[in-house]
């Protein structure tokens, strides 16, 4: 479990130095998740664009320091979202899979703005993946405190929010599932109805099975 103290002392160190050779959760073996597994949500309720009875559901997960997730959402789910979220055709789903103390720390800051509500949830993400060198690079707790107050929080509720540790526990526990029974291993990892697919994937790939899956 991460604990409080470990969690606020990562924060305080500058630079991702200080976090080498963390990790929240070990991740195990490789196989493939079925669709049930997925489509369920476990300690935290799921953060959601497009209705729920969609055909098509992508699930990602994603780190928050992850460049290769920043890519994803600043290049092919604007696309994604056009083409087919906006219309109705699919629903997305992102779910939180920290790679280090930082990544959870933005997770958490996230769904302490966004409370319920999926459209505010990522438009949040957006904002922090754009600022991601600023928030990992340079002082954490400080940098996230601006997003925060930008977003609407107070000093204080941004500080409550990176101490709490029951939501830490929710995001822990939520990513050892992920990581034991679905057996997501990196990020961003994608599940389209059920199918994992590893690693950052172009436009044409999403669509090309997208496509498929609304035709069957």
């Amino acid at each position: 479990m991460i604990t409080r103290r470990a969690f606020t002392a990562a924060l305080s160190m500058t630079g991702l130095a200080a976090l080498a050779g963390f990790s929240p959760l070990r991740l195990i073996s490789d196989a493939m998740a079925q669709g049930a597994d997925v489509a369920k949500p476990q300690s935290l309720p799921d953060m959601a664009l497009g209705p729920a009875n969609a055909t098509v559901t992508i699930t990602e997960y994603a780190s928050m320091t992850c460049p290769h997730c920043a890519d994803f959402t600043e290049k092919v789910f604007p696309k994604i979202k056009a083409e087919y979220i906006d219309s109705g055709k699919i629903r997305f789903v992102f779910r939180e899979f920290p790679l280090d103390i930082k990544a959870a720390a933005g997770s958490m800051l996230a769904r302490c703005i966004a409370k319920d509500d999926g459209p505010k949830y990522f438009a949040v993400i957006d904002l922090l993946f754009k600022q991601q060198n600023d928030w990992v690079m340079k002082n954490t707790t400080e940098t996230l405190t601006r997003i925060g107050k930008q977003a609407g929080l107070t000093q204080v509720q941004v500080e409550d929010c990176l101490k709490d540790q029951a939501l830490l526990d929710k995001i822990a526990a939520d990513q050892k599932y992920a990581a034991e029974v679905l057996k997501v291993q990196s990020t961003p990892t994608f599940f389209i109805n059920g199918e994992m697919l590893k690693g950052g994937q172009s436009f044409e790939e999403f669509s090309k099975r997208i496509n498929s899956l609304l035709k069957s």
